[in-house]
Parts: C-alpha cells; sequence; structure tokens
C-alpha cells in the first residue's frame, strides 16, 4: 500500500491501538508476532482480513478464533468460561466443554462438530473406533464416539448400526460368489465386492457424518487432541 511503518503504526494509533513502528518493523521481519488486538487492528489499517495476514487458512482453535477476529475474553465470555480456561484449551488444543458452550464454540467460530473434531486432532480415534464398530460389536462403540464427536448417543447408535449393517452385506456377498467360484471360473464379481469394500472402509468418516449430520447435535463432550 505504499505505507511507512510509522504511517503504520500512526494508523493503527487513529484506531485506538497505539503502537511503536519498530515493533511495526519486528512484525514485518518475522521476529514478532502481534497480539490479537494488534492483528485486528493492523488489518484494518491494511484493509485486508486477518487470514490475509496469518499467510495461511485456519488449523486450530487459535486460528479460528483470530479469522474470526475474536478475543480470548469475548469468546470466553459467550461461552461462560474464565479466560484462563479458554486460552489453557486453546495452548493444548483440547476442548471439555459442556453442550451448551460447544453448540457457542462451533456458530462462534463458524465450524461444524466433524471441523471441531479434526481441529483438536481425533480423526484417527474416531476412526479406529468406526473400523471396529462396522466389523464386530458396534454398541459397545456407541459411548467411546459420542465422546468424540459430541453428537447425541441415539444418533451415533442409529449410524453405528445402519454401517455395521451396511459392511456386513459386503461379508455375505463375498460368501455367496464364492461358493459359486468353482461352478463360473469367474471371480469378477467377488472382485468387484473387494474393490467396493475397500472403497466403504477409505470413506468410513464420511459416511458416518454423512448419517449424523455434520452439524450433530452436541451432547456429550470432552473433545481431545
Amino acid at each position: 500500500m505504499g505505507l511507512t511503518v510509522t504511517q503504520v503504526a500512526a494508523s493503527m494509533a487513529s484506531c485506538g491501538t497505539p503502537v511503536d513502528p519498530e515493533l511495526v518493523l519486528a512484525w514485518e521481519r518475522g521476529s514478532h508476532v502481534p497480539s490479537d488486538q494488534h492483528l485486528f487492528a493492523l488489518a484494518d489499517v491494511l484493509w485486508c482480513d486477518t487470514v490475509t495476514l496469518m499467510g495461511t487458512g485456519p488449523r486450530t482453535l487459535v486460528e479460528f478464533r483470530l479469522a474470526r477476529r475474536l478475543g480470548v475474553e469475548g469468546l470466553a465470555h459467550r461461552l461462560g468460561m474464565e479466560p484462563s480456561e479458554y486460552r489453557a484449551a486453546e495452548s493444548a488444543r483440547q476442548w471439555h466443554g459442556d453442550a451448551r458452550q460447544t453448540r457457542v464454540l462451533v456458530e462462534a467460530l463458524g465450524l461444524s462438530l466433524r471441523k471441531l473434531t479434526g481441529i483438536v486432532g481425533r480423526d484417527g480415534e474416531l476412526e479406529d473406533h468406526l473400523r471396529s464398530a462396522i466389523a464386530g460389536r458396534w454398541k459397545v462403540h456407541v459411548d467411546p464416539v459420542v465422546e468424540i464427536v459430541a453428537v447425541d448417543a441415539t444418533s451415533v447408535g442409529d449410524a453405528l448400526r445402519t454401517m455395521h449393517g451396511e459392511f456386513s452385506e459386503f461379508s455375505e456377498f463375498s460368501e455367496r460368489y464364492m461358493g459359486n467360484l468353482v461352478a463360473r471360473n469367474d471371480d469378477s464379481r467377488l472382485k468387484e465386492i473387494a474393490a467396493e469394500r475397500a472403497a466403504y472402509l477409505r470413506r468410513l468418516a464420511d459416511r458416518f457424518w454423512e448419517l449424523v449430520g455434520e452439524e450433530g447435535g452436541a451432547q456429550t463432550l470432552g473433545l481431545d487432541g
């Protein structure tokens, strides 16, 4: 924009956020990171959004909060938390809010429950439970999955039961066609079933979220990552 660091600092001061020009220079050089309020004021002065200044799409709770131009204190107040408690959650990349707090969080940050599950690093854990559920006793995985994805137990149970039934069909088809292989001397259909089974396993998480809905009904929460 053709501005000097002195001009940027002056413009930020006029926005109510005074800053030393040397600090602006330090941000440019990458030796210092602006505070939340400095970042928001800088975005105003440079006529851009905070994501542009961060140089990357948001990937963490902190970055999603900054992308929405929310301070810790303001967001914590909306959540009904102490700012120190919420800041600790961001630092640890964990979330242990209750149902109401999680609904407020995903709305405030513009997320879905699926996105939140990924942000706190529990996608792999969910995938493990889904694989075990479709291949064995799906009921024992309901509570662990509820704890991971923050969706009500009824919805999770219905999804796991459906997926267990869908996956069981591959085994039934395989056994049926295996009995006809010698007579037909043709295993093309069996190969097709194997390919369909592999494709189903690759998109387990997609299928789960299709069934429960990515927005879900937050209930029992405790997301770690």
